[in-house]
């Protein structure tokens, strides 16, 4: 297992390419936010595991040799789980069952695309946020601050961010979570009090806007049964184009 470089995840970022299943780790890859391990040598990998710094026990494994992820991953600490290609969930889940003497579980990861111009939801509590929004954003609930780059300030100029502003409070957001140089994963929270209003639907509906505008493709992720997730993507018009799986240890054996 090797650890690679600052500039080797460059190159682990172009072997994954670019498409919604992989903007996510190949963003973090380029921007230099998580860690990578391989097994092999560049451009030629068994597998590999990305640990994205703002889910660090969650990495993100990629290739199907289930007997080489698991041992990169049990090399490491801190993970509760694995993201990996459907056709090695089972492989890898057995494996880690016959090591650890634990039982596992697998969770659907669905990822969707949107192939066709967003469908729009106007509110009039949001709105694009600026710079002028960098305050309101850090004293909002650490739920709808956003996330995935280094700054509020980053997130704001580097990515796109809407929210709903009510009684100058921010209750809910939208922002690209990953951007690549084809695609923008789009991440959502709505605070608890303020859910079922549309504010998601709306949001998001504005950072798509957006993001096509930019000639990318907005893309969204979500678990199996994150029903109101599922729900947000279709209202937009997102396509379900694949998916990945956890593989989750869950007790003693």
């Amino acid at each position: 297992m090797t650890k690679l470089s600052s500039q080797e995840c460059l190159g682990l970022a172009d072997l994954l390419g670019d498409t919604p299943l992989t903007v996510i780790s190949a963003s973090r890859l380029k921007q230099g936010m998580c860690d990578a391990y391989v097994t092999g040598t560049l451009p030629d990998v068994n597998a590999a595991l990305v640990f994205d710094a703002f889910c660090p026990d969650e990495p993100c494994g990629f290739g199907t040799d289930a007997d080489a992820l698991w041992q990169m991953l049990k090399a490491t600490d801190g993970w509760g789980c694995i993201n990996v290609d459907n056709a090695c969930a089972a492989s890898l889940g057995k494996l880690i069952e016959a090591d650890r003497g634990i039982l596992v579980r697998y969770y659907g990861d669905v990822c969707h695309a949107l192939l066709e111009p967003v469908h729009c939801y106007p509110n009039e509590a949001i709105r694009l946020l600026t710079l002028a929004d960098v305050q309101r954003l850090a004293q909002a609930p650490a739920e709808v601050q956003g996330n995935g780059y280094k700054t509020h300030e980053a997130m704001l100029t580097e990515g796109i961010a809407a929210g709903a502003i009510v009684d100058g409070a921010l209750v809910a957001i939208a922002h690209t979570y990953a951007e690549t140089d084809l695609h923008a994963d789009i991440g959502v929270s709505t605070l608890e009090a303020w859910r079922e209003k549309g504010f998601a639907t709306a949001a998001a509906s504005l950072v798509a806007q957006e993001i096509q505008a930019r000639g990318k493709v907005p893309a969204w992720s979500c678990g199996e049964d994150n029903f109101a997730s599922l729900r947000v993507a279709e209202k937009l018009g997102f396509t379900e184009i694949g998916r990945r799986t956890y593989v989750i240890p869950i007790s003693n054996g």
